[in-house]
Order: C-alpha cells, then sequence, then structure tokens
C-alpha cells in the first residue's frame, strides 16, 4: 500500500477531501507519531536542508544532549516511518531524506486550491 494513494491512477485524496480508511490512518499515524518527537523533527530538518542531500550520523549527534545511541534510536524511527534512508560506509552512516514520504504528507494536507472548507455543521438546539 502506498500511503494516501486509492487507485492505480495515483489519486492522492487528502485528509480535508476524504475521509482515510482505516489502513490510511494506521500508516499516517505511524509517520505522525515518528514526527512527533522534538529531536526527530530536529534531525529530519538537519538531514532535509543539508547541502548535498545527506549528512553523516557523526555530524548530527554533536548538536543533541543526547547519547549517540539515543540518536540512533530517533534515526531508526525516522528511517521505519519511511521518512528517510541511511546508507553505511565504512564505520559512519550517512543520512537522506526520503522526499515521496514528505510530499505525500503534504498531499494529504493540503487542501486543493480555491476550494472552501466544508461548512460546520451545527448540533440541533
Amino acid at each position: 500500500m502506498v500511503l494516501g494513494q486509492d487507485g492505480p491512477d495515483g489519486c492522492c485524496p487528502g485528509l480535508l477531501t476524504a475521509p482515510l480508511a482505516e489502513d490510511q490512518a494506521v500508516e499516517l499515524a505511524r509517520v505522525f507519531k515518528a514526527l512527533g518527537d522534538p529531536v526527530r523533527l530536529r534531525l529530519l530538518s538537519m538531514i532535509a536542508s543539508r547541502a548535498g542531500g545527506e549528512v553523516c550520523v557523526c555530524d548530527l549527534t554533536p548538536a543533541f544532549d543526547l547519547s549517540q545511541p539515543t540518536i540512533s534510536h530517533h534515526l531508526k524511527l525516522l528511517r521505519e516511518a519511511g521518512l528517510i534512508a541511511s546508507e553505511r560506509r565504512g564505520t559512519w552512516v550517512y543520512y537522506r531524506l526520503l522526499p515521496e514520504m514528505t510530499d505525500r504528507l503534504a498531499g494529504i494536507l493540503t487542501r486543493p486550491a480555491g476550494q472552501p472548507l466544508p461548512e460546520p455543521v451545527e448540533a440541533p438546539a
């Protein structure tokens, strides 16, 4: 299953245009859970904004007052959520953003241009 895709044509209904199926909600919640931690959000930002598109874990660890195993755990959760990929080179691991997932998240959360939000339904008095 590809998050946010309903059919073979790749149509991606947004969260604001159609209710999510249960399996989509489970997958999306896992990604948001990975992003729901300030350390992981900072790590993702550091990786995504790095010139050249990738960063060594040796450059990430000093930015935090956390142990290397803790940083590795956070990176693992981002990787499992499909937000980043890693490649081992010798003793170091390099990380890069997987833009497909961030693009999907943006598409799911974006209201189609020019389309108003649904009117709120008032409860009966």
